[in-house]
């Protein structure tokens, strides 16, 4: 039988309402980590073009990740503060800014500086989504929503994935980044109509923010809860190995198999596709299985399939591992996203932010460390190794959300 979950903390928005804000929310969740991942398929050329290792060259992806974390710390109050929708139109105009600016980069040092901007806008799109979902939906229904979310960041990590490989096949990278920011900037522009929209009709009101050393007390009280501490270790394993590990797959299957960038990228976004699956599950999945056997099963789907793909590379097996994998991440994913949306009810985009925070930077940790293993230990062996990990994590997750919550 699947668990009690709790009762809701917060009643839910008009159906209206919410039915035009989630699907502008999945668009926002798609750009984010389409920004994120588009860079995945360029380390190869971005190394040979600037004369620079693959670990360096891994910066544009650890660089965005690091900064996508620790810009966390200041979008959930400002989301609490002003309105998280408004915050997340400025947060969309930023990231079109720094996508074009990417375009004209001479550099890699000044390509970083790019992807640093675009990393701090991007950090505002997803988890204050989340915080808005947590807001407007009930308990009991915020899986499906999430999920609708869920679907954008799948989808952006696939076409990210793809895109990356054929612009730089292409036309160039440069042309990648241009394409950002024309996403970007419709995602800013659609949603500031929308915020006019909400205004005129009463929806969007501001919370107070804490008085002087409230928010510190806040925060305090977020990390220190026993359930809070549980969601963001889990949370910043989960950033290390299931965002940070598969910036080195695109490079994998080049390097070992062969393979074009193009195709390499078209591997990679099968675990986006496998992502975007489970999304499409989610209601009869979680309804059947319950939170804590979605975790664990997640976790195992995750670990067969990180070892199928660095230990037994090919032209069937990789795509099929690489979906496998993302249905479980995902799986495991969502289950961990709801738990953080339940951490601290009265400041919910602050504490969905914190989670977001241990989430990027464990990316960024991830993605810089296996780029630098690859060459000692192998890149198969690095992903196996992440693949085993991440099986534990959803065991231990799986077992935490039974015996501690």
């Amino acid at each position: 039988m699947p668990e009690t979950v709790r009762p809701p903390s917060a009643p839910a928005s008009t159906a209206p309402d919410t039915a035009r804000t989630l699907p502008l929310l999945l668009l926002a969740a798609l750009a984010s980590m389409a920004a994120q991942r588009i860079g995945d398929a360029m380390l190869p050329e971005l190394s040979r073009e600037f004369g620079v290792g693959l670990s360096e060259a891994a910066q544009v992806v650890s660089v965005f990740a690091l900064a996508y974390g620790l810009a966390q710390l200041f979008y959930g109050p400002l989301g609490d503060r002003f309105g998280k929708l408004r915050v997340l139109v400025g947060a969309a105009l930023l990231c079109a800014a720094g996508s074009l600016a990417a375009v004209w980069a001479g550099g890699l040092d000044a390509l970083l500086v790019t992807r640093l901007v675009v990393g701090l806008g991007a950090a505002g799109l997803i988890p204050l989504g989340l915080a808005w979902v947590g807001d407007h939906v009930p308990y009991e229904q915020r899986q499906v929503a999430l999920a609708r979310i869920g679907l954008g960041i799948t989808l952006g990590i696939m076409g990210g994935q793809v895109a990356g490989g054929l612009f730089t096949d292409g036309p160039g990278w440069r042309w990648g980044f241009g394409a950002m920011a024309l996403l970007f900037a419709a995602v800013g522009l659609w949603l500031a109509a929308e915020v006019r929209r909400q205004h005129r009709r009463g929806v969007v009101a501001a919370a107070a923010l804490p008085p002087a050393g409230g928010l510190w007390r806040l925060w305090g009280s977020i990390v220190t809860g026993r359930w809070s501490r549980v969601v963001l270790a889990v949370a910043l394993v989960n950033g290390f190995i299931g965002f940070g590990v598969p910036a080195i797959w695109a490079a994998h299957l080049h390097q070992v198999q062969g393979l074009s960038l193009s195709a390499a990228g078209a591997v990679a976004a099968c675990y986006g596709l496998g992502g975007s699956a489970y999304m499409l599950l989610a209601g009869p999945l979680s309804a059947r299985l319950g939170e804590s056997r979605l975790a664990w099963t997640g976790g195992a789907l995750v670990a067969t399939g990180f070892v199928l793909l660095g230990l037994l590379p090919g032209t069937l097996v990789s795509p099929l591992a690489a979906a496998m994998a993302g249905f479980g991440f995902f799986m495991f994913h969502n289950t961990l996203q709801l738990n953080a949306t339940q951490m601290t009810p009265h400041a919910r985009g602050t504490a969905v932010s914190l989670f977001a925070c241990a989430l990027f930077v464990g990316n960024a940790a991830g993605a810089a460390s296996a780029a630098a293993l690859a060459p000692v230990l192998g890149s198969g062996v690095v992903l196996a190794a992440g693949g085993l990990a991440f099986g534990a994590l959803g065991a231990f997750f799986g077992w935490a959300v039974r015996a501690l919550r």
